[in-house]
């Protein structure tokens, strides 16, 4: 990829991210998401006239989402501003900077705004019609759970990919647990001399509005829910499946929150930056599948390609994130591409603060 999209320094920013049922579960997403953004732009002297595209990233559906992001711009006061909404589970986050990236290297816009919001809380229960079902009865479905616990391409769970893994490459339970107590503990640093590396990218205190957004009715001072596990206590904990590897400490839990981010020409990200000696250059991308039931093994295949494009190797690489749903999946990584698991997400990971799906690339790698 040729570096003709560049992140302006600082253009980018985060809500905490909560834990499902949490203090984000009464607010629609999109909503808040929009009310985020026109806070935040605010904050940096951004005006929304720069801004000639956008693309909104989810993969929970809330009230009018069929709308998507010409919704949330026009919300946000960017009514000018329109794009796509993408929707591609925990890969949203790359596929809508990707987006981003790719129009303005065509030259079709100068400023992208990229949005990513999701809240697992209160996930919408869908029922599809069907007049020649039995008694003319149709279908119906969980959006969260039901689709957590089964991809209707093999009828597994995620957690089976993980234990497949697992099983195949020999990774124990007490190998995950290792690696939950080492990111906990890099988390931890992110939250040194009052949560300096968050107030790169977050507002903190973060002031949570009620669901009509008008009023404030609680604070946080960071990410809520978050797990400080000890050794003794995750010996205690049983697999999940009987017979497997990975409990409950071992894995993510599902969040409420959104993100966002500016891709912009790099004339136009010298202008929006807070730091212009700071070139923040998109230099690859990759994309991988693997086999059924397999996806912690994806990201190897698709970081190699990302580093092709980048003309790079990864012992050329200082700082190494990840999504990690599983602690399995940050164990495999580093065996196949050579590297140390201490090495790799250092100041936190979505492990250790939560899954919100969507959000999962943006603002949270700043450095």
């Amino acid at each position: 990829m040729s570096p003709h999209a560049e992140i302006p320094y600082g253009a980018y920013w985060s809500t905490p991210f909560v834990r499902w049922q949490g203090s984000f579960a009464h607010l629609h997403s999109i909503e808040f998401a929009a009310h985020v953004t026109r806070q935040a732009l605010a904050r940096r002297n951004i005006a929304g006239e720069q801004i000639d595209y956008g693309v909104l990233g989810m993969s929970v559906p809330q009230k009018h989402a069929f709308y998507g992001l010409p919704w949330l711009t026009g919300l946000a006061g960017l009514a000018q501003v329109g794009g796509p909404t993408v929707m591609q589970a925990c890969a949203t986050g790359v596929r809508v900077l990707l987006a981003c990236a790719q129009e303005v290297q065509s030259g079709m816009a100068s400023v992208a705004l990229g949005v990513t919001c999701d809240r697992t809380s209160n996930g919408p229960h869908l029922y599809y019609p069907n007049p020649k079902g039995v008694g003319g009865t149709g279908a119906h479905e969980d959006w969260v759970l039901g689709n957590f616990d089964c991809d209707p391409l093999g009828g597994h769970a995620m957690l089976e990919t993980a234990e497949n893994v697992a099983r195949d490459q020999g990774f124990s339970t007490a190998e995950q647990h290792e690696l939950v107590l080492m990111r906990e503990a890099q988390y931890r640093t992110a939250l040194q001399d009052d949560s300096a590396f968050l107030r790169r990218f977050m507002t903190l205190p973060f002031e949570v509005p009620a669901a009509n957004l008008r009023k404030t009715v609680a604070t946080l001072a960071g990410d809520e829910g978050i797990s400080h596990s000890t050794p003794e206590g995750l010996a205690k904990l049983q697999p999940v499946r009987p017979g497997g590897t990975v409990t409950f400490g071992a894995q993510t839990h599902p969040a409420d929150g959104n993100a966002a981010i500016l891709v912009a020409s790099p004339e136009r990200a010298a202008a929006l930056s807070t730091n212009p000696k700071m070139a923040v250059r998109l230099l690859g991308f990759g994309q991988a599948r693997v086999g059924l039931a397999r996806m912690p093994e994806a990201t190897v295949p698709a970081a190699q390609r990302a580093l092709a494009q980048a003309g790079l190797a990864i012992g050329q690489i200082d700082a190494i994130k990840t999504h990690n749903p599983f602690a399995l999946n940050d164990l495999y990584f580093a065996r196949q591409m050579g590297v140390k698991v201490a090495d790799m997400n250092h100041y936190g990971c979505s492990l250790v603060w939560g899954h919100p799906q969507a959000p999962m690339v943006h603002a949270r790698s700043s450095s």
